[in-house]
């Protein structure tokens, strides 16, 4: 069960009343034996006793009211979120040759992908405009959430990085990425991008259901051979608005993809018949017989 801020705040204030509670109870009940009794000290003793009580009582009542309304915006003060670190990539500017053209060409149409692959160079990272025309998401998203920075591995154990790395050798499979977050609300749009380079591998996009605060993760799972080396980018948004993001690395060359062998096929004989040579027997010459005279 993962309990947050506000979570525990709310807890505290139901604890502090049901304390308050029990006091009015004994209270109470000391006032009305002490009503009982003969004895004068016993009788002053229980009824002093009984009024101490109403008082803790009333003390405990405004101590509940005190936590439910300061409590919170204190905690913050000595538990602040953990801020996100801002990447501001650099823009390189590649000199161009200018060609003097001595053949007019024909202009071709350039055809536009329905999602841009390409982030816009911006001090914050760009939401694609196809993937914000997707949105499902009614509920207006709280400015005050916030985002961890994020922690990749090749395995997770309740939510929770197992030897978080930036940098991974090949072969790879499998990339996990973990985050805690506090602050958002259900039914919220949130985004997630997977960068490599400039070539967006994967994005996930749908209504927040992970509660008010917590941790999360996710995953992406290519071939082994599609690993790539290069740097690998994962970017957050809640809305329109970007949250966080992070990079890792990939080193060297994936394994290359395994032949896949061809089935043997078996030689097949055609048995032809030839016809059987039937022996004729062998002609007999009789002599020819020689008229006499």
């Amino acid at each position: 069960m993962n309990l947050d801020i506000h979570g525990a705040v709310v807890m505290a204030v139901i604890v502090t009343i049901l304390g308050a509670l029990f006091s009015v109870w004994r209270a109470v009940r000391s006032l009305q034996k002490g009503r009982n009794v003969v004895y004068y000290r016993i009788r002053h003793k229980l009824i002093s006793y009984g009024w101490r009580t109403i008082v803790l009582a009333a003390a405990l009542v405004l101590l509940a009211i005190l936590i439910g309304f300061i409590g919170e915006p204190v905690a913050y003060i000595y538990f602040p979120p953990s801020p996100t670190i801002t990447l501001t990539p650099t823009i390189t500017l590649t000199p161009t040759i200018t060609l003097t053209p001595t053949i007019t060409l024909t202009p071709t149409i350039t055809l536009t992908p329905a999602i841009s692959n390409t982030p816009t160079i911006t001090s914050t990272p760009f939401l694609p405009d196809a993937i914000e025309a997707q949105f499902s998401g009614v509920v207006t998203p709280n400015p005050g959430a916030v985002f961890s920075p994020l922690s990749f591995s090749l395995e997770v154990e309740k939510y929770k990085a197992v030897n978080p790395q930036t940098a991974f050798p090949n072969p790879v499979q499998k990339i996990f990425v973990t985050y805690s977050y506090d602050g958002m609300s259900d039914g919220v749009q949130w985004t997630l991008l997977w960068y490599r380079g400039n070539e967006l591998l994967k994005y996930d996009t749908s209504a927040w259901g992970g509660g008010t605060g917590g941790s999360g993760q996710y995953e992406l799972d290519l071939p082994v051979e599609n690993w790539l080396p290069g740097t690998y980018q994962v970017i957050f948004f809640v809305g329109t608005e970007w949250k966080t993001s992070g990079d890792f690395r990939i080193t060297g060359n994936p394994p290359s993809p395994t032949p896949t062998p061809l089935p043997t096929r078996t030689p097949t004989f055609t048995l032809t018949l030839v016809p059987t040579l039937t022996i004729r027997p062998t002609d007999t010459h009789w002599p020819s017989m020689t008229p006499t005279k």
